[in-house]
């Protein structure tokens, strides 16, 4: 019996096990050993080189703008987002008229593809016939050269990923608000707990899960932010909205350089791995299970 047991759990087991090892663990194996490699991705050899990718990349300033660039994008979208999410599934938590409606229109911006998101915005922060622009001129404010200016690019970016983001993570915390238990809620305010004291005490300890989930999906989400970048500003205008998935393609693709594409995929996938690590070790005693 034990013997059938065992084959049927490999029979169901085997097949996910195999899939998760081709598409899943193979490619980063694969490309850790293209980052020990010099290959333009057209010759027959891939001349081993050892660790010199890494050498050149963690000596090169560029590379270091590039972490910095990507930090700096991925923290103010994650952070942002998560704060003006849970207001807003707050207020859409609260019985009033058109919610469905408009919890609909805010969740539809992240169904939309990257290609469709990009050309919305390019629209938008046009600064000769752009939406924004139409906006602010009766305003007396100029609409700056979003896409064109390094100064504003890497801003314009973070609003239109904010754009995309904030309903999913408004839907999420909705959801999450909406699983809470009301009889503690019930039992606090006859204790005379007020509303801040409600959600400092109860809402946020109990929202926990939820915040840890969305804290790891989100950065790694930002970490690989790339189709919306290559639609609006394709890394420019100089290097201001390179990030470092931007980067890896770069390298790859342009620069016909595996090697440093390679290095810098894995140098990514290193750092989501502990920032995720740090994540749950930092969430693991302020997220409590009920």
């Amino acid at each position: 019996m034990r013997r059938r047991e065992y084959l049927l759990f490999l029979a169901f087991v085997a097949p996910n096990v195999v899939l998760l090892g081709v598409f899943a663990y193979w490619p980063v194996v694969y490309n850790g050993y293209l980052s020990l490699t010099s290959w333009d991705l057209l010759s027959p050899t891939k001349p081993f080189v050892g660790l010199a990718n890494y050498a050149d990349m963690f000596t090169d300033p560029d590379f270091y703008s590039v972490l910095v660039r990507t930090v700096l994008f991925s923290g103010v979208v994650v952070v942002v987002s998560m704060v003006a999410g849970l207001a807003i599934a707050l207020l859409l938590n609260q019985a009033l008229g058109g919610r469905n409606f408009v919890r609909t229109m805010s969740f539809a911006p992240h169904i939309l593809s990257g290609a469709a998101i990009g050309t919305i915005w390019l629209f938008i922060f046009d600064p000769s016939y752009g939406l924004l622009k139409a906006l602010l001129t009766p305003l007396g404010v100029a609409s700056p050269a979003w896409m064109t200016d390094s100064a504003w690019a890497l801003p314009g970016l973070i609003i239109v990923y904010l754009w995309k983001n904030l309903g999913f993570v408004a839907v999420v915390y909705l959801a999450g608000l909406q699983g809470l238990p009301t009889d503690l809620y019930e039992a606090a305010r006859i204790d005379g707990a007020g509303a801040w004291t409600l959600f400092r005490r109860l809402t946020l300890p109990l929202l926990s899960p939820v915040t840890f989930f969305i804290a790891i999906t989100s950065v790694i989400g930002t970490f690989q932010a790339f189709d919306i970048i290559a639609i609006m500003t394709g890394g420019g205008p100089g290097d201001a909205t390179t990030t470092l998935s931007w980067y890896v393609y770069q390298q790859a693709f342009q620069a016909l350089d595996a090697g440093h594409a390679g290095a810098g995929a894995i140098v990514m996938f290193v750092i989501l791995l502990a920032i995720t690590g740090a994540q749950a070790r930092f969430m693991e005693r302020r997220v409590h299970y009920r």
